[in-house]
């Protein structure tokens, strides 16, 4: 299951990529984060490896993110794990025009082995897409606050 998307954001590149890179901002625009946890090698870097724990009402998340390419500010690919599923994500950053930066990203589910979650995937497959555009539209948001 594969989604992608492009998102116009009204600041400058470095400014776009300064906060995506910046996991102190996680919380402002993912619903649910908590912290990230680096685990190996340098943050950012290609083969980082990190944990990311969200919290969800009563139920706690924990992924595993590692960085696949790190050439930014033109791009970034993670990888993400969970015990119930496998994610990967690819983001470039385009300046358009000074002050205007496009953003393309794509994220592709890999591995869904858990009932449940391959239930709704089957059934709305809509779901995994409309919670990820939710965050970026939410990363927008804040970034064009800052």
């Amino acid at each position: 299951m594969k989604h992608k998307g492009t998102l116009i954001i009204n600041k400058p590149r470095e400014i776009v990529v300064a906060i995506f890179m910046n996991s102190d901002y996680n919380k402002e625009y993912q619903d649910g984060f908590v912290k990230k946890e680096l685990i190996k090698g340098i943050a950012n870097e290609e083969k980082a490896i990190s944990k990311m724990y969200y919290t969800s009402g009563n139920r706690d998340m924990i992924l595993t993110e590692t960085v696949l390419k790190n050439e930014l500010p033109d791009s970034f690919e993670a990888f993400y794990h969970h015990k119930h599923m496998d994610n990967t994500m690819k983001c470039t950053f385009t300046e358009i025009v000074p002050g205007q930066t496009r953003y393309n990203y794509e994220y592709e589910y890999t591995r869904i082995n858990w009932f449940m979650p391959k239930l709704m995937a089957i059934l709305f497959p809509g779901i995994y897409k409309k919670q990820g555009d939710k965050w970026m539209r939410q990363f927008k948001e804040f970034v064009e606050k800052q």
